[in-house]
């Protein structure tokens, strides 16, 4: 059931953000940017759990679309930091409404205390599933 909902909210997503030409991986990418800006590519690849190489081309297409750009990292001649433009800011805020706007249809028919109930559920699994794979990382090492 997490499975389903999960792919219908990217789906739903996707139809929304295409509207405004964004892809869902280019707004995960920026909003982890809004976060952490300043941050190395490696870092980001690392948070966004994807190759060096893949955040590369992801990073490629948004300086190209000037909603990031990249700079020098002064303390590693070999990175670049990577920063929003002032062109993203808007495109993020868009986002965010669709994204709101998305969850709530998604929570339509749900009271506050149904929402407040899956919330604490959904992180409750969360914490779980965080705890077990951490508790498997230090047993194997």
């Amino acid at each position: 059931m997490i499975s389903d909902v999960s792919r219908l909210m990217r789906r739903r997503f996707d139809e929304r953000a295409r509207q405004i030409g964004v892809t869902r991986t280019q707004w995960r990418t920026l909003t982890t940017l809004k976060r952490h800006e300043g941050i190395n590519q490696g870092g980001m690849a690392d948070l966004l759990e994807v190759e060096p190489i893949t955040l590369s081309r992801m990073i490629d297409r948004l300086e190209e679309a000037n909603l990031v750009e990249r700079r020098p990292d002064p303390a590693d001649r070999r990175a670049w930091q990577i920063f929003l433009t002032p062109k993203a800011l808007p495109i993020l805020e868009q986002l965010r409404g669709l994204a709101e706007g998305m969850v709530e249809n998604a929570l339509f028919g749900l009271d506050e205390a149904q929402r407040d109930q899956l919330m604490a559920s959904l992180a409750t699994i969360r914490t779980n599933l965080n705890t077990q794979l951490e508790s498997d990382e230090a047993n194997h090492g």
